[in-house]
């Protein structure tokens, strides 16, 4: 049996270092468990065209550069690109002016299993063959590829560089656990709790600073990384709720059957109160007035939309009425996105053991949780003037 011990703690300082979706390709990594997220970015390939519309073309000698932020491991983000580059060739074409060279930067954390992501990369095309030849090889791609480690709540590129930033699923993702939700002293201490779904106002309203915080501090650095006449495309978890502990989808992934899991942990003497309490998801799912009030604030960028999407559910299962796939497919989906911060907290016996529960109580639910688990996600297309 794992120590009880309380010194197995990850502090915020930590968390940009281990923060990552689950590499690999395993049963429970991000690879496996992200095909909801590809249909979702699917059903909003409309909205990302009139963004990419949006955007300046330059001339055919200077490179087009975009930018995908918080790419994670798995084939999305590749599709991703290649549906934007593919849209501005097009618009070159419909001017009568030849495309230039394309770039593509994948950004993520630097715990971000960029090896996966880079195997699944098509090879380069020929540049010296038509760009018509190009886009006839589905299996190349028309664009330089390079990967970038680091935050995008800090500067990653050069000024005035980049002519299109992406990025979806991620910007819900804070940089840090708020630090007052951990202090026991703090009217904010989220006591019991590992997430913000269910908790008090005053632990809700420190996520929501952090969040504020932490977008601001995003769009400043765009704002100086991004050319005149660019443009940007956002999605992250969202809520339709006003009440900020009420966060929906999210709520149910992390604040429910995955708390219970937690508590179970507990009760059995596996961990103690404080170490379950020491750990909270870094996650908050804005409302569409705390998007607007930060990109209001900052004033750098124009809404051209912003608005609420249904996503649907996060969970992928081929036979709906087989409780046992469900449950697997809960504890999956949990663990291919919180499964590192989880290890790296308790060790990875106990992980396996909190998943173990969490994939119980899945099968005890599923009916339930098929019919409620419904992902909102705030939709942000934003032009550089």
């Amino acid at each position: 049996m794992s120590p009880k011990g309380d010194d197995v703690v990850v502090s915020n300082m930590e968390l940009e270092r281990l923060l990552s979706m689950k590499g690999g390709k395993g049963e429970a990594s991000y690879a496996n468990n992200s095909q909801a997220q590809a249909r979702h970015a699917r059903s909003m390939l409309h909205l990302l065209k009139e963004t990419i519309d949006r955007v300046q073309l330059g001339t055919p000698e200077i490179p087009f550069v975009v930018v995908d932020l918080g790419c994670s491991c798995g084939s999305n983000t590749i599709y991703i690109v290649d549906v934007i580059i593919k849209h501005i060739i097009k618009r070159y074409e419909a001017s009568g002016s030849n495309p230039p060279e394309f770039s593509a930067f994948f950004s993520d954390l630097p715990s971000n299993d960029f090896n996966t992501l880079f195997q699944l990369l098509p090879p380069l095309a020929n540049y010296g063959v038509s760009m018509e030849e190009c886009l006839a090889a589905n299996n190349h791609r028309p664009y330089f590829a390079a990967g970038v480690p680091g935050s995008f709540y800090r500067r990653l590129f050069p000024a005035r560089s980049i002519n299109l930033f992406h990025s979806a699923f991620s910007l819900h993702w804070l940089s840090q656990v708020p630090e007052k939700v951990l202090d026991k002293r703090s009217n904010a201490y989220n006591e019991g709790r590992v997430f913000i779904h269910g908790a008090s106002e005053n632990t809700a309203n420190a996520y929501k600073k952090q969040f504020q915080t932490d977008l601001a501090s995003f769009l400043r650095a765009r704002s100086q990384e991004m050319k005149r006449g660019g443009s940007m495309f956002l999605v992250c978890l969202g809520r339709t709720s006003v009440d900020p502990t009420d966060h929906g989808g999210a709520g149910i992934l992390f604040g429910t059957h995955f708390q219970d899991a937690w508590d179970d942990l507990v009760q059995e003497g596996l961990i103690s109160s404080e170490m379950r309490d020491n750990f909270n998801i870094p996650v908050y799912a804005p409302s569409i007035q705390d998007f607007r009030e930060v990109v209001e604030a900052d004033g750098s960028f124009t809404i051209d939309r912003l608005e609420v999407f249904e996503g649907g559910s996060p969970l992928e299962v081929n036979q709906p009425d087989d409780a046992t796939e469900v449950g697997k497919a809960l504890a999956n989906s949990c663990r291919s996105v919180s499964g590192v911060l989880v290890d790296a907290h308790i060790g990875d016996k106990l992980s396996e053991e909190l998943f173990l529960r969490v994939e119980k109580r899945g099968t005890s639910n599923a009916k339930e949780l098929l019919e409620q688990l419904q992902f909102y996600h705030i939709v942000a297309s934003l032009s550089f003037p």
